[in-house]
């Protein structure tokens, strides 16, 4: 099998994870997403876990809803392989934008968040590195 797969393991389900994900985890805004992560002590499964969310509040249609982390899930998939995070994360993806974005547009943003992940993920490497001598 080729590395552009989204399995069920990938999929963040655990409501104990989710609620500890939007209570304790970090976020960070790149349109038209706001980006949630947590780096997991002892996962379960040696993966990141990603939750995607669009909010019925913008988007009163299931159909447009559905389009939206469809496109997004798409995105992901396509680009997770340039997450280079050593500790599994979890991930939540919540749509933001008042209005549908194109695929182009949402692919690009996520490229610029994995960037900012990876980046991320080496500065709080570094912080250990440097509390430890």
């Amino acid at each position: 099998m080729g590395g552009y797969t989204f399995r069920k393991a990938e999929h963040l389900k655990s409501e104990i994870l989710i609620k500890e994900l939007f209570s304790k985890g970090s976020s960070f805004h790149l349109y038209p997403f706001r980006i949630l992560h947590k780096t997991v002590p002892n996962p379960k499964t040696p993966v990141h876990q990603v939750l995607f969310s669009v909010p019925a509040r913008s988007f009163k249609k299931a159909v447009d809803r559905n389009k939206l982390k469809r496109r997004t899930r798409e995105a992901y998939r396509l680009h997770k392989a340039a997450l280079t995070a050593n500790t599994p994360l979890i991930l939540g993806f919540v749509y933001s934008a008042k209005k549908t974005e194109p695929f182009d547009l949402i692919q690009a943003s996520m490229v610029r968040i994995i960037d900012k992940l990876n980046t991320l993920g080496t500065a709080s490497h570094v912080i250990l590195k440097q509390d430890y001598n």
